[in-house]
């Protein structure tokens, strides 16, 4: 069979994956049987298919699993639109391209992950498993080479004081009232006990997006919760964030409100962020393939948890800034541009 990515990109895009990743996982599993390919389900929901033995190893990752709501399938010209047009089921497109046709002197893998939008639970199940001497992430990125990304996670602020009754604001201890000099803390924190700026992935952030507190008009509240989200440059990881935040938080909040900081989720789903040295041979590779430029990537990936373990690039076609909207797309021959480079740059590193 002769693989085509425009045609297995359009049966990819009008097959929903936002609730339910079955039957976009059948579509591949049988695509890639079509092939010629042996390819197999974990228990993790990951699809995983190799090629050829023996070193260098490399590994092609990107997702199937794409947010809500879906939107169908359009194509004006050269131009595709829908959910998942390019994060990710354009990458993928182009991985299974590169995956199938690049000749190899050593191993490739394809492992394609299925919840990378929500609990990332395949790509921290597998991502130590490969002993790879790569990683290549399929995400839109222009055809860009993309070496680096900020990490994300999530946290909740806690503050708890004591309920009273609103007539006598000396009766208790406001939580809501304690949330104004927290969060002004907030805009210090990097200052004052954050990390460094890093030369390629710049300042993190930290941004209060969500407040919630108080039972009844006529009573001190006595909880207030902030969540926080958090990108992330190196050295700073998740399993650091939560004790420094809360210590730096302690000194702007009232001694009779108490406060605390938890993370929103399970803390190895979140991404930690990675720099790749840009004289890497496998960024090599894929810049000369592409033609791209080098740089960074502007959102989390599941490429965080494949870093740690090997030299790792984010890259594929489309744009990001559209991913996830209304109006989602992907231009078809960037598809085919973006199989032709993953194509070389296995060969050349392979």
């Amino acid at each position: 069979m002769t693989f085509d990515p425009i045609d297995f990109h359009r049966r990819a895009v009008e097959t929903p994956s936002h609730e339910d990743v079955g039957p976009m996982r059948d579509l591949l599993v049988e695509t890639l049987r079509d092939a010629g390919a042996d390819p197999r389900v974990d228990e993790h929901g990951v699809v995983h298919a190799v090629r050829g033995s023996g070193d260098p190893h490399l590994v092609l990752n990107t997702h199937i699993d794409t947010v809500a709501p879906h939107v169908p399938y359009e194509r004006d010209g050269d131009t595709a639109f829908g959910r998942g047009t390019c994060d990710a089921k354009g990458p993928l497109a182009a991985l299974v391209a590169a995956f199938l046709r690049a000749d190899v002197d050593g191993t490739l893998t394809l492992a394609v992950t299925p919840d990378e939008e929500t609990a990332q639970s395949g790509a921290v199940a597998v991502a130590g498993t490969f002993d790879a001497d790569g990683y290549v992430v399929g995400e839109p990125t222009g055809l860009d080479v993309c070496t680096a990304a900020r990490g994300q996670f999530t946290a909740n602020v806690s503050l708890a004081g004591a309920a009273g009754h609103a007539a006598d604001p000396a009766n208790g201890a406001n939580a809501i009232r304690a949330a104004g000099p927290v969060l002004q803390a907030l805009d210090t924190y990097d200052e004052v006990r954050g990390p460094d700026p890093d030369p390629v992935l710049g300042a993190p952030t930290l941004t209060p997006t969500v407040i919630e507190g108080g039972e009844a008009i006529n009573q001190i509240p006595a909880a207030c919760e902030i969540t926080v989200d958090r990108r992330s440059v190196p050295p700073e990881t998740v399993a650091d964030f939560p004790d420094s935040l809360a210590a730096h938080l302690r000194d702007a909040c009232p001694d009779e409100v108490d406060l605390a900081v938890s993370l929103l989720g399970d803390p190895e789903a979140f991404d930690d962020p990675f720099v790749t040295d840009e004289d890497d041979p496998l960024v090599r590779a894929m810049a000369d393939a592409s033609g791209g430029a080098v740089r960074a990537f502007g959102a989390a990936t599941e490429a965080s948890h494949f870093a740690p373990h090997a030299p790792t690039v984010v890259f594929g076609p489309g744009d990001l800034s559209v991913a996830h909207s209304a109006d989602e797309r992907v231009e078809l021959p960037d598809v085919e541009r973006a199989a032709d480079a993953v194509t070389a740059a296995v060969e050349t590193f392979c």
